[in-house]
């Protein structure tokens, strides 16, 4: 059983949550809460951003675009983490897509304002300078998986990333878009499926994932789950 998520609390957010109270309530009165759409592109290829998302509910992924117009998932960004990491990071613009796969909760702040904070040095600083590298370990872990493990460990892994970031059991996705993410067509999502649910792992129905059984979904991961996880929680643990 998990706690339920507040989509409307800050500190719903993990790096909130992490940051010093005097240095929270500085930045208080400069978040904006927003409910994001699923498919809702929060920043585009060249985009600059004016603000920066910081999700309590909702879940994003970051894609890249190939010219054939085909699609892949490069990492996901859900309660533990913010879009817009190029802002602080004085690049502006990145050449890949944010797209909402799970509506819900966030908070937005100006980039001026972060831009600002983070240059002033200090913990908020730090903490994204932190999450950042947790953030290029799943991006580097997943293209080492997406080459060297079957498309059945990378959907048990990618299940285990959404229920972290959801902490429901509940997960609504479509094979459109777990196919678009994982970049295979939707028979293999169906079949991979199929295989959890008879193992009872997973129910699936019409895009309606229910999950029965963690333990046996991380057993059936590759261990890229856990090397993400444990990155994360090493940096960002405090």
């Amino acid at each position: 059983m998990y706690a339920d998520l507040n989509p409307f609390d800050a500190l719903s957010n993990r790096l909130f949550a992490v940051l010093p109270d005097v240095d929270y309530l500085r930045l208080l009165p400069s978040m904006e809460y927003i409910d994001l759409a699923l498919g809702e592109i929060l920043y585009d290829s060249g985009d600059e951003m004016p603000y920066l998302y910081f999700p309590t509910t909702s879940v994003v992924s970051l894609l890249y675009t190939m010219e054939t117009g085909s699609t892949a998932e490069m990492g996901m960004v859900g309660r533990c983490g913010v879009i817009g990491i190029s802002v602080f990071l004085g690049g502006k613009t990145t050449p890949s897509q944010a797209i909402v796969q799970i509506a819900g909760g966030a908070f937005r702040i100006k980039s001026k304002t972060i831009q600002g904070e983070f240059e002033h040095g200090g913990p908020l600083q730090q903490i994204l300078l932190r999450y950042t590298q947790s953030l290029i370990t799943q991006i580097s872990q997943v293209a080492v998986c997406n080459r060297l493990h079957t498309f059945d460990q990378r959907l048990c892994r990618w299940l285990l990333f959404i229920h972290d970031c959801l902490q429901t059991d509940a997960i609504i996705l479509t094979q459109a878009i777990i196919s678009q993410l994982l970049g295979v067509r939707r028979e293999g999502v169906t079949v991979a499926a199929g295989r959890l649910q008879d193992a009872g792992i997973i129910s699936y129905m019409r895009g309606h994932i229910q999950l029965l059984d963690r333990r046996k979904l991380e057993a059936c991961a590759c261990e890229c789950y856990a090397v993400v996880k444990d990155e994360y929680e090493r940096l960002l643990m405090f």
